[in-house]
């Protein structure tokens, strides 16, 4: 039993059920016994590994992708270059390396990292000792002025809360315990976060479970009204649909396979998938949205088999045989080509971003 079980079930007896966000919150982000506070979860030796950590053809390119927005945006000096939730730092690094290819680029760019782990933190200042980097524990501390934005699996593991359709009613999705062990109840009242849910889910049979993520709802709007006030752009990768539509995709994972999202809690990281068009909608008339389109097609139209050719083209045959593999794995409609999507916001009347440009 972990001590973040012990707490949560003290809150329970007290409080009575928690909702699904909650859960997510402490299980994830606790200060002494969440998830992200206590290891490093990425890579072979941790419990997933991300795009980044499979091949720096995504980073390189994510770099590229950068610069060449940079300049469409009219090459603003100074910049903020901020990820979120960056790992450890993998991706920036290879994106900056990229960018040393653009006149102008990486001397503009002002480094800003949002990550609340301390151990994550310290291991983004190993992989970025090279520059000068900025980190924020959230997102309304980063400084105003023009901005690109990058979250490559950040939303997913921001909280979300699990709506059930019941007699016509939408109910939330509570977290209760029974014995030993917590499992799901129901609200007996009607949710308040109806209301947030896409209108055409409400023909949605009973026992439909439709996902919603305030949070999430509150990073994009945030970011929109950024890039509405003082210029930038924001590109968001993530595993989700295009289309608000009910299903459970909750899971955590442990040691590279799912687990019971219920068992030990901290002891997993615990996603659901994004949806893309619930943060298209608050953001419509703010910022400009294009997109999602499928990653391995943005990959493609920025150019990764150009890459994956030159990076092959040095290699003997092991890291020949690699590259192709991660190629695969990063583009392939049945690995993750198809199941992430990509979404990038610009001001208004800006051209499209590069890899959007045949989005309609």
């Amino acid at each position: 039993m972990s001590d973040l079980t012990d707490l949560l079930r003290r809150r329970i007896a007290l409080e009575g059920p928690i909702t699904i966000a909650d859960y997510m919150t402490d299980a994830l982000g606790h200060p002494e016994f969440g998830y992200y506070f206590r290891q490093d979860p990425f890579g072979v030796k941790g419990d997933f590994v991300t795009a980044p950590e499979i091949s720096q053809m995504f980073g390189e390119l994510i770099g590229l992708w950068c610069a060449a927005t940079w300049q469409q945006i009219g090459n603003p000096t100074p910049f903020k270059l901020v990820e979120l939730g960056p790992g450890r730092g993998t991706l920036m690094a290879d994106a900056l390396r990229a960018g040393r290819g653009i006149p102008g680029f990486l001397d503009a760019a002002d480094i800003n990292l949002v990550e609340t782990s301390p151990t994550l933190q310290a291991r983004q200042r190993e992989t970025l000792a090279a520059h000068k980097v900025t980190w924020h524990a959230g997102f309304d501390s980063l400084p105003d002025g023009p901005a690109i934005f990058l979250a490559n699996e950040f939303f997913d593991a921001l909280p979300i809360h699990q709506l059930v359709r019941r007699d016509g009613v939408w109910h939330e999705r509570m977290i209760s315990q029974s014995g030993d062990s917590f499992t799901f109840v129901l609200e007996k009242s009607q949710s308040k976060l109806a209301g947030l849910l896409a209108p055409h889910l409400n023909d949605a049979p009973d026992n439909s479970i439709a996902e919603i993520s305030p949070a999430s709802i509150a990073v994009a709007n945030g970011i929109g009204r950024h890039i509405h006030d003082f210029g930038g752009a924001a590109l968001f990768i993530d595993y989700g649909y295009r289309v608000s539509h009910p299903g459970d995709t909750l899971q955590a994972v442990r040691q590279h396979a799912f687990v019971d999202v219920l068992d030990t809690p901290g002891s997993a990281d615990i996603t659901a998938h994004v949806d893309f068009s619930a943060m298209a909608r608050t953001v419509d008339g703010i910022a400009a949205v294009h997109g999602p389109v499928d990653q391995g097609a943005w990959l493609k139209r920025l150019g990764i088999v150009h890459r994956r050719d030159a990076l092959t083209k040095s290699a003997d045959d092991t890291q020949s045989r690699d590259i192709e593999s991660a190629y695969h794995r990063l583009t392939d409609e049945n690995e993750m080509g198809s199941l992430f999507k990509v979404m990038a916001l610009t001001q208004h009347g800006c051209p499209a971003p590069a890899g959007f440009e045949d989005d309609h």
